[in-house]
């Protein structure tokens, strides 16, 4: 499975300038990539302005990911504002080049950025499959909150996905919690982060990263720099690993409330 991960200085507020930047952008990209991964609100930027962002049911930048996911015979995976009726979710879309689109929202919202006034948190854990491999996906947030991800026997995950606008005031967080998560849950782990100033004047390194299931960094982004990173993930390297040191038989039940 060949992962394509891209970070890159979000256009504030702007879905068409943003398109515009991802279309010359994917010309580098190699035609083997299975799957590509961009930044949390890949279209806007991290922007709490929803009557300015939000589109209906993904709008353009939905339409843009199938559009892409079909030429390029790859599956593409981003977050964007979306408003459905009266609310808005931050929604992470997952667009499979045969059309088929599922979709994650966001559980944990940033209240440091008062992002739990303006979006409506999702109360469903999505696991999506293909190529025989499963991908649990995530939001940015959620990252420091690891039961909502922990793996087990219901969601049954070999990777995590997190998008992400986490800005460079906090990247040693970024960096260990990627790295946590893939210990914790015997997961590969893939962090997708953006680079440049967003509207409001916070900065971001960047600091994209994929970890196996060892919590060895087997990937990882030149920081403030723009670009492609490409990784293969082994299915079977992490089913041998499991069976040889099955941590997650031991794992304590819970239970998640809403």
């Amino acid at each position: 499975m060949k992962i394509a991960t891209l970070q890159y200085n979000i256009v504030w507020e702007d879905t068409f300038a943003n398109i515009k930047r991802l279309n010359g952008l994917l010309h580098q990209l190699p035609a083997d990539v299975d799957i590509l991964v961009l930044p949390e609100m890949f279209n806007t930027g991290f922007s709490m302005d929803v009557d300015a962002i939000a589109l209906t049911a993904g709008g353009e930048a939905l339409d843009w990911m199938k559009a892409t996911a079909k030429a390029k015979k790859v599956v593409v995976v981003g977050s964007v504002a979306v408003a459905i009726q009266n609310e808005t979710f931050n929604r992470l879309y997952w667009v499979q080049p045969n059309g088929t689109v599922k979709h994650y929202d966001k559980r944990h919202l940033f209240r440091m950025a008062e992002e739990h006034h303006h979006y409506t948190a999702g109360d469903k854990q999505v696991v999506v499959e293909y190529k025989n491999f499963r991908f649990m996906l995530q939001i940015c947030y959620d990252l420091r909150f690891p039961i909502w991800s922990r793996n087990n026997k219901e969601l049954d995950y070999d990777a995590l996905i997190y998008v992400a606008n986490w800005p460079e005031v906090r990247s040693e967080a970024w960096y260990a919690l990627l790295k946590a998560r893939a210990i914790e849950n015997l997961s590969y782990v893939i962090g997708v982060n953006r680079v440049g100033t967003d509207g409001n004047g916070n900065e971001y390194d960047g600091r994209s990263a994929v970890f196996d299931f060892k919590g060895v960094a087997i990937d990882s982004h030149k920081d403030h720099k723009e670009g492609f990173s490409f990784q293969v993930l082994d299915l079977e390297a992490i089913k041998l690993f499991r069976r040889r040191f099955p941590a997650q038989l031991d794992a304590d039940d819970y239970e998640i409330h809403s």
